[in-house]
């Protein structure tokens, strides 16, 4: 009985650990692959599935901006705005009654290819 619970921790720990090791672009690019995986297989859907999947890109876009916004954001002024522009753009496809998804998932996509290309 205590072996599960021993290797369910050890698991935590091992995730952790390798969580770690990557950088916080990787992981926030992660993110979005994860949202974009979601959108995709929505494209086929039910309207449920399609219905979860704009929700959950809506509060990753929602997250987005709040951390553009935040004073102690160290991005460069201009590059913030941006992607808060982008965002607001993404915002008001979700907002119609039936948002783009393959524009989602391309938006995603540019999020996700900046995040992964080099930082400098």
């Amino acid at each position: 009985m205590i072996e599960k619970p021993m290797n369910q921790m050890l698991g935590a720990l091992r995730y952790g650990a390798t969580q770690q090791t990557r950088s916080l672009r990787e992981q926030e690019a992660d993110v979005f692959r994860r949202v974009n995986f979601a959108l995709k297989a929505a494209l086929n859907g039910d309207p449920i599935e399609r219905a979860r999947a704009v929700a959950d890109n809506r509060r990753l876009w929602l997250a987005i901006e709040s951390a553009m916004l935040h004073p102690a954001n160290q991005l460069p002024e201009a590059l913030r705005a941006s992607i808060v522009s982008l965002g607001r753009t993404v915002q008001r496809e979700m907002a119609t009654g039936e948002p783009d998804l393959p524009f989602l998932i391309n938006m995603n996509d540019q999020m996700i290819l900046g995040l992964s290309g080099d930082p400098d």
